[in-house]
This record gives C-alpha cells, sequence and structure tokens, in this order.
C-alpha cells in the first residue's frame, strides 16, 4: 500500500502467488552499530558487521590512509562512500581507479584494497560467501540455521563490458516518477534514497510486504523508526507482536518476508537511508529509468531472476 505520491504506487500488481502463503516467520533483525564497539580496529579502520541470509553490511569509520583489503573475493562487492569528501583509490588486479566521495563502486572478485585520500565512512557489501566475514557479524548467531521465505541465492548476470572497477556518483538529482537513486550489480541493488530533512508525514506511510526476499535498511544520518506486522496463522504459536524499534546511526534493519513494513524518519534533522536487496530486485529493474546504470548490467531471464518483485 503506498501514498499516490509515492514513485512505488506505479509498480504492476504482483499477481497472485502460486505456491501457499508462508505459515513460519524469521524476526527482524537490527544492529546499532552506535551501541557497541567495532567488530575489528586495523590500520586505521574501525569496522561493524552486521548480515542478512545472502548479504554482509561492512561499516567502517576510516581515518586518511587507512586500507580496506580483501585477498580472495568469492563475487563482485560493493564500496559506498556516502560523504562528499576526498574519495579513496580502489585496486583490483592492474587496476586503479581514483573515486570521489558521494560515490558507489562495484568491485569485482578476487583480489582488491580500497585506501582512503582522507578521513570517511565506507560501506562495503558483500554476499555471504565471503564466509570470513560472516562469523563477524553481530548477529550471525541468528543465521545458523536459514532463515524460512527464501530461497538460494543466485547471482545476476555480469556486465555486458566484462570485469572492472566501475564508479558512479551518487550526485543525481530527484526525478518525477523516479524512485531514489537505484544501481545494481550482479550481486546487488542498492537504493540511495533522496535525503530527507526533518521527519516523515505520518500520513504518507507505505506499509508493503515482500514474498521472498530481505530488505536491508541502512541508516547513515537521523532517526528511523521501523515498523513491521507480520501475518496471523492458524497457529497462534508462530503469531509476532509488532516492531516498532527505533535506529539511530549507523544502524541497520533486515527486514524478512513477507512481514508488513514501513520505516519513519523522525529526526528532526537530516535523515539519510539506504534501502539495500541482495540479489538484485526484479521489479525495480523493470521500471525504465529507475536503475541509474542498468545500460552495464543485464537482466537475468525472467524465469532466473529469483521471483525477487513485491
Amino acid at each position: 500500500m503506498y501514498h499516490s505520491t509515492d514513485p512505488r504506487a506505479a509498480l504492476a500488481a504482483t499477481p497472485a502467488a502460486a505456491k501457499p502463503a508462508a505459515t513460519h516467520y524469521a524476526g527482524a533483525e537490527y544492529a546499532k552499530f552506535y551501541e557497541t564497539p567495532p567488530a575489528e580496529t586495523q590500520g586505521g579502520a574501525r569496522t561493524w558487521y552486521a548480515r542478512g541470509q545472502n548479504f554482509i553490511i561492512a561499516y567502517s569509520d576510516a581515518d586518511q590512509g587507512a586500507v580496506l583489503s580483501r585477498t580472495s573475493q568469492p563475487d563482485e562487492y560493493v564500496v559506498l562512500l556516502p560523504d562528499p569528501g576526498a574519495g579513496a583509490e580502489i585496486a583490483w588486479g592492474s587496476e586503479r581507479a581514483i573515486v570521489g566521495g558521494h560515490s558507489i563502486s562495484f568491485v569485482p572478485a578476487g583480489a582488491s584494497s580500497v585506501t582512503l585520500k582522507g578521513a570517511a565512512k565506507v560501506v562495503r557489501m558483500m554476499t555471504t560467501r565471503s564466509e570470513d566475514l560472516a562469523g563477524l557479524c553481530s548477529n550471525a548467531a541468528s543465521y545458523a540455521k536459514p532463515h524460512p521465505n527464501l530461497p538460494p541465492f543466485e547471482p545476476w548476470p555480469e556486465a555486458t563490458g566484462g570485469a572492472k572497477i566501475r564508479t558512479y556518483s551518487l550526485d543525481i538529482a530527484a526525478a518525477p516518477g523516479r524512485f531514489g537513486r537505484i544501481f545494481r550489480c550482479s550481486t546487488f541493488m542498492v537504493n540511495f534514497l533522496e535525503p530527507r530533512n526533518g521527519p516523515r508525514d505520518p500520513s504518507k506511510m507505505s506499509p508493503h510486504h515482500h514474498d521472498d526476499f530481505e530488505q536491508c535498511s541502512l541508516a547513515l544520518a537521523g532517526t528511523f523508526v521501523h515498523h513491521l506486522r507480520w501475518p496471523w496463522t492458524t497457529d497462534m504459536a508462530e503469531w509476532r507482536d509488532d516492531d516498532h524499534e527505533s535506529c539511530g546511526s549507523p544502524s541497520v534493519a533486515v527486514i524478512p518476508p513477507p512481514a508488513i513494513h514501513t520505516s519513519q524518519a523522525v529526526d528532526p534533522r537530516l535523515n539519510v537511508l539506504v534501502d539495500i536487496f541482495c540479489p538484485p530486485r526484479l521489479d525495480f529493474s523493470a521500471k525504465p529509468g529507475w536503475v541509474l546504470n542498468a545500460d552495464e548490467y543485464p537482466m537475468p531471464a525472467q524465469g532466473a531472476a529469483g521471483k525477487s518483485a513485491a
């Protein structure tokens, strides 16, 4: 359910599911990095980790000259520099790319590094195929067993131009009918939503659900209340109380299917939220003009897209 002013109101209705409705649920995951010490402190970078079923979020508060390295990264990953600033040098193989702040980069599998040109916040997003990082996540124990209602992870096609570092500026003006600033690669879809000054209008919320994929909401500034409600089943043992979880910044909320959810910015100052999906969403990808780098990363065949459309 979307307000008429929300671009997502134009999404095609999800067809009635052929499979039975879910009867077992997982709870939401919340990682409030500002309340806990970093999992790692190395070389001038303090890093916190949290995960979903398919993805890992690594949030670093890094000094100038700090180096964040991956020696045997199994698949393509994301480097997000959310704030304007000096940026970083990303190295992969023989390639070196100087990237500015307020940018998003996709780095191929293999050995790579990110060297900060100035003090900055850095967010890296990897799949849980990076097993060395999965155990560092503050909520690792929650995924000792797979959560229900999620199909096995399948990456999307590689970029048509071959493996290389790809970087895009986040300095993109809002456009009527487009939802946020969406970029995708073979493993992730990242929507850097428009910053909001002041609280969200409570008469224009967007309660909705996803049938078979998690949503990660990464708060980078401000405070958000994540409202969640799970369907009732015939078995009261599966019923869950509503969540109305207040999360400051930086923090991660992992929203499980098929919980009805909406997030409410409440800080009187700046609120910045990033929505993350692993693998990418089919419905957002199918909207012309929504994915800003769609010309570089092809969509999968319809049958192989994992039904990520809700």
